[in-house]
């Protein structure tokens, strides 16, 4: 089973009781990024383009617990940069586990072989492997020869030693559908991984490579291509049936941004994992302060090409609640990729991109460097008092 009955059940539950007590807007997956720095560089991302000094910068077990704790959503993923770096991601890690959320540790595997014997297998505790096709797609994503064996080898190496397993793939324009379908049959056939989280390539304004990211109509085509080759092996996707539906072009669905809010090293991320345009100090100012409604497909020209399951699966998690029947019935018959697509939103009115990145990070950066210094100060006072006296 790729999503563990427990874990199924619990966010169920979690979902009826924030309906019940009237709560329209309420997380269900933290994306807790504990620092930005990597071992590889991605050319499709978007993530790690900043200078050492905030590439150097951590959260601390404490802020990351807090960050848990203040969010309060039963599943937490741990994405970077890589979160194998962290010397602490072992603490943080069981810290989450001791509150009894599902935790996805995010990695390209290249440290986790080493590093297996420093945690501990448990249900909640789930490594979500990034693996983008086979050898040769892997391999020119993550721009690193002998990635992909060295991925493949942590994966059954934390198979072996009883850990829950899945792996992470997004996929670009670069890929035929022929390719992603072998792959998703090695996938569940020879890795026998728990889950596979796919995804279809968001482009980050500052990613190196611009030119390979999919748009919407390529998007559904390509899914509907890939469930069109899906042959004997029952592919086990991380997500819910509805949102792969949303995938190939079955459902209209417009994306929940707070449903996956983010936590990293300059504060809670305004609106969303993919795009930084502000930062709240707390989860509540996040919650109530940010302007929801200004974002999204057909309302913002970064968000009109937009698939990406941080998005949309919490909408899709939605629809699944509220239409369970619709959701049963997909996943009795399986995707369907001959009826016509749902109808596209317009992006009409959606309202020019705005480029404040680059503002944004200086004026954070500077904020925490003189918040930093001003704690040093303050530390060295008595100090200095004690040797005066």
């Amino acid at each position: 089973m790729a999503v563990p009955l427990i874990q199924q059940i619990r966010v169920g539950a979690y979902i009826m009781a924030q309906r019940l007590k009237g709560i329209d807007r309420y997380p269900l997956v933290l994306m807790l990024e504990p620092l930005f720095r990597c071992n590889l560089a991605c050319p499709g991302c978007g993530k790690i383009d900043y200078e050492d000094e905030v590439l150097n910068k951590r959260l601390s077990v404490q802020e990351c617990l807090n960050a848990v704790d203040e969010c309060g959503a039963p599943v937490v993923s741990i994405p970077g940069g890589e979160p194998l770096i962290h010397k602490d991601i072992v603490a943080i890690v069981e810290g989450i586990v001791k509150r009894k959320k599902f935790v996805y540790l995010c990695t390209n595997a290249l440290l986790l072989e080493r590093k297996l014997d420093q945690f501990t297998p448990s249900p909640y505790l789930t490594f979500s492997v990034h693996l983008d096709g086979l050898e040769h797609h892997h391999d020119r994503s993550v721009d690193m020869k002998g990635g992909f064996k060295r991925a493949v080898s942590a994966i059954r190496a934390a198979k072996a030693k009883g850990f829950r397993v899945n792996v992470n793939c997004t996929l670009f324009d670069q890929m035929p559908a022929e390719d992603a379908a072998k792959f998703f049959d090695f996938a569940t056939d020879e890795l026998k991984v728990e889950g596979i989280t796919v995804s279809p390539g968001y482009a980050y304004e500052r990613a190196p490579d611009q030119q390979h990211f999919l748009n919407r109509a390529r998007t559904k085509q390509l899914f509907r291509d890939i469930f069109k080759r899906q042959g004997k092996s029952k592919w086990r996707f991380s997500q819910s049936t509805l949102f792969m539906d949303f995938l190939a072009g079955n459902q209209q669905y417009h994306c929940t941004p707070w449903g996956n809010p983010t936590r990293n090293v300059f504060g809670w991320q305004r609106p969303c994992y993919l795009l930084g345009e502000g930062y709240a100090s707390s989860f509540k100012e996040l919650m109530t302060e940010t302007r929801w409604d200004d974002y999204g497909t057909g309302r913002y020209e970064k968000c009109a090409n937009c698939m990406v399951h941080c998005g949309y699966e919490p909408t899709a998690v939605n629809d699944t609640i509220s239409h369970p029947l619709k959701a049963l019935k997909v996943f009795m018959k399986g995707i369907d990729t001959e009826k016509p697509m749902a109808p596209e939103i317009p992006l009409d009115n959606q309202r020019p991109a705005e480029f404040v990145f680059d503002g944004l990070i200086k004026t954070l950066t500077q904020q925490r460097a003189e918040e930093e210094a001003a704690s040093r100060q303050a530390e060295q006072r008595p100090r200095a008092a004690s040797n005066a006296a």
